[in-house]
């Protein structure tokens, strides 16, 4: 083989390679760019499985509301204990369905993502991932989740 055809062979070895390394590049990133649930499951012993949201903070729904309403009964002082949850997009494992979730426009303008019906709040003294310090307070306040609701 002459000069000129060694360089040919290597420069197609080098655009290969920087071929290869891109396609590689850009799978990772794709990878990296999936988007987390926004609202997923947990399980815990006496529970079983129940919602929580992307840091994994567990979602309650009121028993007070009427389910299907398009209104939460939770307002003003409650808010503060028990503030509501929404998420823009919900993005669910295969185990849920998106059927389930939707939002509702509360009194005070926000929106609130609602499961079966159900608007979803959070406990203000659950400090971490899947605490249910909220579970059965007043008998009104349940962790929210396929197997919980009424």
């Amino acid at each position: 083989m002459n000069n000129r055809n060694n360089v040919t062979v290597i420069k197609l070895k080098i655009t290969t390679l920087m071929a290869l390394a891109i396609a590689s590049v850009a799978i990772v990133a794709i990878g990296a760019a999936a988007p987390l649930n926004t609202i997923d499951l947990a399980t815990k012993d006496g529970i079983g499985k129940y919602l929580v949201d992307q840091d994994g903070m567990t979602l309650y729904y009121f028993a007070e509301d009427a389910p299907e309403s398009g209104t939460s009964s939770c307002s003003e002082t409650c808010t503060h204990y028990w503030p509501p949850f929404h998420t823009g997009q919900v993005i669910i494992p295969l185990e849920l369905s998106s059927f389930d979730f939707d939002t509702i426009y509360r009194e005070d303008d926000t929106i609130q993502t609602t499961y079966k019906g159900w608007p979803l709040y959070y406990y203000i003294n659950d400090y971490n991932p899947s605490d249910v310090r909220g579970q059965g307070i007043n008998d009104a306040w349940f962790v929210a989740g396929p197997d919980q609701m009424p």
